[in-house]
């Protein structure tokens, strides 16, 4: 089947079916970004021709496709494996059964064991980190979360206090210089950036941002990104992404702070994780300042 018939039929399939009668997978999650799918009741087909089918969400090209066979496992259901050897682009990706003949049929989650990705620590050896995180969509859906990041910066403990955050993480994929520093980035305005000194040991590296710039600075989002080797090297945005945590944006709050700007007023500051679970500030001035939200 070809990639625009795939699409074509993968987004008929997008409506759905009834949950008691669709096919389900369990999925087991390995330390090394593998994901091992253990599929029930695909329709009884011929097993050798039946396969896996992960479609990346608004896929254009073959490259937002990838078949994996579905194999009898010792259990009496299929099993397909993906390992962390093949690639997947950063987004969503919806898993289907393909039967020949047949459209793609959406799988339901089954059982997600993800107990291997808890404080995974990946040795970055490959210069990259790969992470696929199986969940369920906001219609029952499987789906599975990628990031490919070449290289990596973990954001791990965040402590606030009244005038600043202190962000401590770990580079995967490079290495620390003297000239490290993270950049905070206003999203509405990128040629206004703050920089602030890191402090290394070995990989793992500690910043610190004072608020007060960046409240002068402008109201929104402000965006982090570490510079490992100073203007010279990578620009790594922050992200905590080595845990089970799909969607990291409502699990993971922190408190805001109230900040007084020079020119008078109210203003607040708070980290907080994108829809892409990468770590970011944000400024609220006097008009959303105690709104919440």
């Amino acid at each position: 089947m070809t990639a625009l018939a795939t699409s074509r039929t993968a987004a008929r399939a997008e409506d759905g079916e009834d949950a008691s009668t669709a096919p389900r997978a369990d999925c087991i999650a390995d330390s090394a970004g593998g994901l091992t799918f253990d599929v029930t009741d695909p329709g009884e087909p011929d097993a050798e021709a039946v396969h896996l089918l992960l479609r990346r969400r608004d896929a254009e090209s073959a490259e937002d496709y990838v078949r994996l066979p579905l194999s009898p496992s010792a259990d009496g259901r299929l099993r397909a494996a993906l390992p962390s050897s093949v690639e997947l682009a950063e987004g969503r990706w919806n898993a289907y059964v393909e039967v020949p003949g047949g459209e793609p049929r959406r799988l339901m989650p089954g059982v997600n064991d993800l107990r291997s990705l808890v404080d995974r620590a990946p040795s970055g050896s490959r210069g990259h980190v790969a992470v696929r995180i199986p969940y369920a969509t906001k219609q029952g859906n499987l789906s599975v979360r990628s990031w490919l990041r070449a290289p990596h910066a973990e954001s791990g403990e965040v402590e606030i206090s009244e005038t600043a955050v202190t962000v401590h993480g770990r580079v995967y994929g490079t290495e620390l210089t003297a000239a490290a520093h993270v950049e905070a980035v206003r999203r509405a305005e990128p040629g206004l950036v703050h920089r602030a000194d890191v402090t290394a040991k070995g990989p793992e590296f500690a910043v610190t941002l004072a608020y007060g710039p960046l409240v002068e600075g402008g109201t929104g989002p402000w965006d982090l990104w570490l510079r490992p080797a100073g203007e010279s090297g990578p620009r790594v945005r922050l992200a905590r992404l080595l845990d089970d945590v799909a969607d990291k944006k409502a699990i993971f709050t922190y408190p805001v702070t109230a900040v007084e700007p020079k020119a008078g007023g109210k203003a607040e500051v708070g980290p907080y994780y994108t829809v892409d679970n990468d770590l970011s500030l944000r400024v609220r001035g006097e008009e959303e300042a105690g709104a919440g939200g």
